[in-house]
C-alpha cells in the first residue's frame, strides 16, 4: 500500500467530501475509483473539454457558410433601417 498526497482548494475539497457522504464514499474510496477505471479504459473516465463556443456549432456554420454564398451570389435583399 501507499500512500498518496495531492494538493486543492480547500472549498473545492469540502463539496467533494460533502458529495462522497452523500454517496456512502470517502475521499480515498472516490480517488481509487477514478484511477481503476482510468487504468481499465487506458484513458481518463470521461470527456475533459472546453465549452463550446455556440457560436461555432455546425448548425450555426451552416447559416453562415450559406448566408455568404447567398451575399457573393447577389441574392440579398436591401432593408430599409426604421427608427420610431
Amino acid at each position: 500500500m501507499t500512500q498518496v498526497n495531492i494538493r486543492m482548494d480547500d472549498v473545492l475539497k469540502n463539496r467533494a467530501d460533502a458529495l462522497f457522504k452523500e454517496l456512502g464514499l470517502n475521499m480515498t474510496t472516490a480517488i481509487t475509483m477514478f484511477i481503476r477505471q482510468a487504468v481499465r479504459q487506458g484513458a481518463i473516465p470521461f470527456e475533459v473539454a472546453i465549452k463550446e463556443d455556440p457560436f461555432y456549432t455546425e448548425s450555426n456554420m451552416r447559416v453562415l457558410r450559406k448566408a455568404i454564398q447567398d451575399a457573393n451570389e447577389g441574392k440579398l435583399t436591401a432593408h430599409e433601417l426604421i427608427e420610431d
